[in-house]
């Protein structure tokens, strides 16, 4: 069989993820049945603002290869055990976590129950993850010896995107990907409509049977060559700026390294802080309808404090939406350029991994493509939208009035009717496993994907908890004190107090004496330097 060719148009994260991972898939016996090129301009500058992620991203690490240590060495990594929320709900530093792992106590879990039949005088969280209090210790999820804490807590990764990029280029060309550093000035097209071959700034043509692009927002293949429409999603997601600051440990070290994302609640969105072994960084994500860029970075400077004065701020604009379809003809969208959903959950990566993953299952080794990518579209078209109700939901629950942005948030017309139709009928009952069998719900309206005038699969999106699970799910709905008028209703105002699993309260009379300090974790195992801390 003769290789097949796939050039993938743009680099970053998702373009060198994406060319490392179908190498290492679809080469890895040996045998190269796959030819792939990438091709990176030097005029286009790279984000680069650094990056969380969710604990999916531990799969495509191990399906390239990489070891952990290794990696979280050339990325500046840190771990990512959680996220934790600050006024969200009320605006009066109230906070919750959501937790990467969860315990389960046997075949029958009530612990949700048990919790919405109690007082709620302990968090949801904190009764069924041991996770919440070892990140407020910034405890490290792992030992530095053979101690023994039971099970092994969820993590993901903060990380440098610049570096974890020029480290997958480095793996993906040491292996045989090729690797043009140069303009594409022009799409040629093949008289059936495919992309034929692309031109560049050298003077070189480079054809492919398979091209993916990874150009962002500017959609240089399936936007501007192939016409394929942006589907915009602004009405249920208001942000559409992030505004960014990092403030080096040399400059100030505060003597600790979160083990979890931050995200706090603020006028016109919210403010996360990401921790690297270097660095910490600070980015306000918000809606420009709702505050100008000069009071979002005074805002923005005055809550990281004076620390942040001689550092400048960085304003990274985005849309909210998604490509009609991904795969058209014989190009397949990947990264910002197939679409985008706000950094509240850290699923930017997520997507590309997604769509990396999908590809290699979809490949088509005898170029019949419309069948494939009539499957790889409905499934990313799933997996969006529900990513797009669970960011919704942090929204939707919110009582605060203080602002404008906040009053809108709130109002139906900002809730998408898929989230509506999960909301009423988890007020008549609690969510569980079952409720995501397939997620359609009674009053949710079958409304069809718009199709941008292409061929395929237009069903209305369903919820197969692919990425966002129930224990997800109550994170979010019982952090925000979703159904408490209910519970007074059903289990009366008179309550007996929440309980943590007995489970959960071994693990967390065990962590602080054999967990070290994130930090400490990170300086004899990864070789973190030793900042001192600057009062």
């Amino acid at each position: 069989m003769s290789s097949r060719r796939v050039l993938i148009v743009g680099g970053g994260s998702s373009g060198w993820m994406t060319a490392a991972y179908l190498d290492a898939v679809l080469n890895g016996a040996g045998q190269d049945p796959v030819d792939i090129s990438l091709i990176e301009s030097p005029d286009v500058p790279r984000i680069g603002v650094g990056e969380a992620t969710i604990p999916s991203i531990n799969h495509i690490l191990s399906a390239i290869g990489i070891d952990e240590i290794e990696f979280l060495k050339r990325v500046d990594g840190t771990y990512k055990q959680a996220i934790k929320y600050v006024n969200w709900l009320d605006g009066q530093g109230e906070s919750y976590y959501h937790a990467f792992g969860r315990y389960r106590p046997g075949p029958v879990d009530t612990s949700a129950l048990d919790w919405l039949m109690s007082d709620r005088s302990i968090p949801f969280s904190e009764t069924i993850s041991a996770q919440p209090v070892v990140c407020d210790a910034c405890l490290a999820p792992k030992t530095l010896g053979q101690e023994n804490i039971g099970a092994r807590f969820t993590y993901a990764f903060h990380m440098n995107a610049l570096k974890f990029a020029d480290y997958l280029c480095e793996i993906a060309t040491s292996r045989g990907v090729h690797h043009y550093l140069d303009h594409v000035t022009d799409i040629e097209m093949a008289e059936n409509g495919d992309i034929g071959a692309v031109h560049t700034r050298k003077g070189i043509r480079i054809e492919a049977d398979l091209f993916i692009d990874c150009t962002g927002f500017a959609g240089l293949l399936i936007e501007k060559k192939l016409g394929v429409p942006w589907v915009d999603c602004s009405q249920w997601q208001l942000c559409n700026r992030a505004l960014t600051i990092q403030v080096p440990y040399e400059h100030h070290y505060p003597g600790y390294v979160r083990p979890n994302t931050l995200a706090t609640a603020v006028s016109s969105g919210w403010i996360w802080e990401i921790p690297l072994q270097t660095r910490r960084a600070w980015g306000y994500v918000h809606g420009s309808e709702y505050i100008s860029e000069d009071d979002a970075e005074k805002e923005l400077r005055a809550f990281i404090g004076p620390l942040a004065d001689e550092f400048p701020a960085r304003l990274v604009p985005f849309k909210v939406g998604h490509r009609a379809k991904s795969w058209v003809k014989n190009c397949i969208a990947i990264g910002l350029s197939a679409g985008f959903i706000e950094p509240l959950e850290s699923t930017g990566l997520y997507l590309s991994d997604l769509a990396a993953v999908m590809t290699t299952e979809h490949f088509p080794y005898r170029g019949d493509m419309e069948a494939l990518a009539f499957r790889f579209n409905r499934i990313m078209a799933n997996r969006f939208y529900e990513v797009l109700d669970f960011i919704n939901l942090h929204y939707c629950l919110t009582r605060r009035t203080d602002t404008d942005f906040w009053r809108e948030v709130q109002r139906p017309e900002r809730i998408n009717d898929r989230l509506k139709a999960k909301l009423a009928f988890w007020r008549i009952k609690p969510p569980s496993l079952a409720d995501f069998e397939d997620q359609f719900f009674p009053g949710q309206p079958d409304i069809p994907l718009q199709s941008g005038g292409l061929a395929g699969d237009h069903r209305s999106p369903v919820d197969t908890a692919g990425i966002f699970t129930l224990s997800s799910y109550e994170a979010i709905l019982y952090g925000m004190d979703f159904l408490k008028a209910e519970c007074d209703q059903w289990f009366g105002s008179a309550r007996p107090s929440s309980r943590v699993q007995p489970g959960i309260a071994r693990r967390l009379q065990l962590a602080p004496t054999i967990l070290p300090a994130h930090d400490e974790w990170l300086k004899h195992v990864v070789g973190m330097q030793d900042y001192p801390t600057t009062r």
